[in-house]
């Protein structure tokens, strides 16, 4: 027996589709079938599988679980729940990878898997492989046995680990995503005040989109928060691997901000230690890292190639732009937004100050979000190329970690290809709204070169 999958559902750090159009139960069992190969091929016999709160999860995790025991695999089903406890899973149970089926912070309509095989991102060349043994039909074959374990009190009582006193009044926005019952769960045990909403998993997501980086999807915390008069909110995304914070204004505090807060109390702990960002991230966080006597490392954007960052250089901490914050050091390495949620309660704590005087004190900086524009898959990375070689006649200053990121006396900004969509991103950031200007017309002026527009 053989599988097709759809090229479009392979993406660059996880398999993702809609459901019904590019993804469906076939294609789960097929990668059930295909990890469970990979599995016993470094001799690993259990594989963890989770789930998270959208309407198609329960019959793809259904199907992911008779195509990893159809491999000879045994699984260990934990239920629905947020990525990082499928993480937690992987990283403490005895297994030898583990499987989510999650959405991520995708319209309801998508599904998708995110893997780990032996403490390690699953991704790449990795997802490519799975296509490959699916094509071939060279899969293991065997019974694997299916076993059940409830794992919530004991992911939310690891939480509570990294707690370090403080009694504050917060609002938490879980979007009706998966992590909402860990977020009630959590805020039972925490000190202080604390008024969740939409912790409903609901599917359909009846009162926004669960995607924090999106500033209209903030609209209710941001009420919550100064209508109650509480000190800060905290966001997650449908699978509660990314987190959002607005301060007791209600204003944004975007994720490398967040991180720029965990930057001190991580290097008080880890003197001189590498801290890693990607490459979106603020000038200003990379400069605070070396102030504070740290190694700032810049890193590709992307969960996974976070992950293998952190791994290599050794750091205790990174995060991105988008929310996405991970923890090594006294944790395991992996992004987890109810984590996070709890280190940075813990770095007010320790700072002495409120959330919104650490927000007052970050430089003054003007920032685009993410500009994110529509160019074909086939195009995307050429018109990088294209303006990199551009670039480079003009001896500009250019980072090509991930894309272009190019330095100008005016601030900086960067260009790049998206791995998950048919996406052009371009961000930028400056001291004046005239600098940013000035630098989105630089972008501009090499992108009409090459025939695309921002629209």
């Amino acid at each position: 027996m053989t599988h097709q999958f759809d090229p479009s559902a392979l993406r660059e750090y996880d398999v993702r589709g809609i459901v019904g159009k590019s993804l469906g139960p076939a294609d789960a069992t097929a990668i059930g079938r295909g990890f469970a190969t990979r599995v016993r091929g470094v001799g690993g016999t259990r594989v963890a599988v989770g789930y998270d709160g959208r309407l198609s999860s329960p019959a793809l995790e259904a199907a992911l679980v008779a195509g990893l025991v159809a491999g000879g695999v045994d699984v260990v089903r934990i239920g629905l729940g947020p990525s990082p406890m499928l993480y937690y899973a992987e990283a403490t149970l005895e297994v030898d990878g583990g499987i989510h089926v999650t959405g991520s912070h995708n319209p309801a309509e998508y599904n998708g898997f995110k893997m780990v095989l032996r403490h390690a991102p699953f991704f790449g060349d990795d997802i490519q492989d799975l296509a490959a043994l699916a094509a071939a039909g060279a899969w293991s074959e065997g019974t694997g046995v299916v076993t059940t374990v409830d794992l919530r009190d004991a992911y939310v009582g690891r939480l509570m680990a990294g707690y370090a006193g403080g009694a504050f009044r917060i609002g938490w926005d879980t979007g009706n995503g998966a992590a909402g019952p860990v977020i009630e769960a959590l805020v039972k045990l925490l000190p202080g005040e604390h008024h969740v909403i939409f912790a409903e998993v609901d599917g359909n997501f009846p009162n926004h989109h669960p995607d924090p980086t999106e500033e209209s999807n903030l609209a209710d915390l941001k009420r919550l928060v100064t209508e109650n008069n509480l000190d800060f909110g905290l966001a997650f995304d449908g699978d509660g691997d990314r987190i959002g914070a607005v301060d007791a204004l209600g204003r944004v505090i975007w994720g490398d901000q967040i991180l720029s807060i965990l930057v001190e109390p991580a290097l008080r702990e880890h003197p001189g230690a590498s801290i890693v960002a990607d490459v979106k991230s603020s000038q200003a966080l990379f400069d605070r890292i070396t102030a504070l006597g740290g190694e700032a490392v810049m890193a590709p954007t992307g969960h996974s190639l976070m992950k293998t960052a952190m791994t290599r250089t050794g750091a205790p901490l990174g995060g991105e732009l988008s929310g996405h914050l991970f923890f090594a050091g006294d944790y395991y390495g992996f992004d987890d937004a109810a984590y996070a949620a709890v280190r940075l309660i813990r770095a007010v704590h320790l700072s002495g100050q409120s959330l919104t005087a650490l927000h007052d004190a970050m430089p003054a900086l003007v920032a685009t979000p993410d500009l994110r524009f529509p160019v074909d898959d086939a195009e995307k990375f050429a018109v990088v190329d294209a303006v990199v070689a551009r670039l480079a006649r003009d001896g500009a200053v250019v980072d090509l970690t991930d894309g272009a990121r190019v330095t100008t006396p005016d601030g900086w900004w960067l260009l790049r290809a998206s791995n998950t969509q048919a996406m052009l991103t371009v961000r930028a950031e400056a001291r004046t709204a005239d600098a940013l200007a000035s630098l989105l017309a630089a972008v501009d002026a090499h992108l009409a070169a090459c025939g695309v527009a921002r629209a």
